[in-house]
């Protein structure tokens, strides 16, 4: 398990708990109360009239818990800059605004605050940080671009450091396949396969993210091995309603059981070549990166 992914589940039980370890709660003090008149008030009821009112709901549905829900609105609403850094981020506010207690306040700020998205400074309070301290490969954060104003750049970008990992990844894992990962790989390909020919999207999505997610765990290398959640959340966004690497097709298939068969002889070159044209099926990467060359 990810160091973010047990400090999200840590701030999780406690929050549900009640219980915050010893001096947390003197954190993220509450501020004074805003004047009424103040300038530069957050834009709770901003550009999007609705965000509020789902923020509500979702808290109130406990589907993800309140502290999961409020970290989800809140990096929302950072990342989509309708919070900025002109002023600090009241506690109390945010409280009284999503109808949650000041323990998920508190908590929902500490996971903020380990994604770079803010910071917690005595006499100054919880501040907006500039996009340079963000950390850009955080699932979460690439799902909030994504889906955001920033959506063009960033699902650009996702395109291109996908070229850049994957067909190193599938070239590696030519020379470090098991019989049993391989015989998974075969079994996603022909999950895909069905899914496409009923028509499900949504099956061919998952069996797709797979595929990428296990390709690159048996790479052999333990740095591309951590950057397999961030291939999982490009997947989940590159294709807008229908993800995966495409749309599902023919050639999609076709070159995702090329990989395998390439896997399954030992040929590294053969599966780079098969990931690189399986990437370039995307309109996207293909406005980014040239096609392979045919040798």
């Amino acid at each position: 398990m990810s160091t973010l992914a047990h400090t999200m589940m840590t701030a999780a039980r406690s929050s549900d708990s009640g219980l915050v370890g010893p001096g947390e709660l003197d954190r993220y003090p509450y501020a004074e109360a805003p004047v009424p008149d103040r300038v530069g008030a957050p834009a709770w009821d901003g550009g999007e009239p609705e965000l509020g009112r789902v923020g509500r709901r979702a808290t109130g549905s406990r589907g993800r818990g309140l502290h999961g829900q409020l970290v989800q609105q809140l990096g929302q609403m950072i990342v989509s800059g309708d919070l900025g850094a002109d002023r600090p981020l009241v506690p109390e506010e945010i409280g009284q605004r999503f109808e949650v207690s000041r323990t998920v306040v508190r908590e929902s700020l500490r996971v903020l605050e380990a994604k770079g998205l803010v910071s917690a400074r005595p006499n100054v309070g919880t501040r907006v940080r500039p996009v340079s301290d963000w950390n850009l490969l955080d699932p979460d954060i690439i799902e909030w671009r994504a889906f955001g104003p920033q959506r063009d750049d960033q699902r650009r970008e996702l395109s291109e450091l996908r070229w850049t990992i994957e067909p190193l990844a599938a070239r590696l894992a030519a020379g470090h396949g098991r019989e049993e990962v391989q015989q998974r790989l075969s079994d996603m390909v022909e999950i895909m396969s069905h899914a496409m020919a009923q028509g499900d999207a949504l099956t061919f999505s998952r069996a797709d993210a797979e595929f990428h997610g296990l390709l690159i765990q048996i790479a052999g290398n333990r740095m591309l091995e951590h950057l397999s959640g961030i291939v999982s959340a490009a997947l989940q966004v590159s294709g807008g309603p229908v993800t995966g690497c495409d749309r599902p097709n023919e050639t999609s298939l076709a070159l995702h059981a090329r990989i395998v068969d390439a896997l399954g002889t030992g040929d590294g070159t053969a599966a780079e070549t098969a990931m690189r044209q399986l990437l370039t099926v995307h309109p996207e990467v293909e406005r980014v990166v040239p096609a392979p060359r045919e040798h």
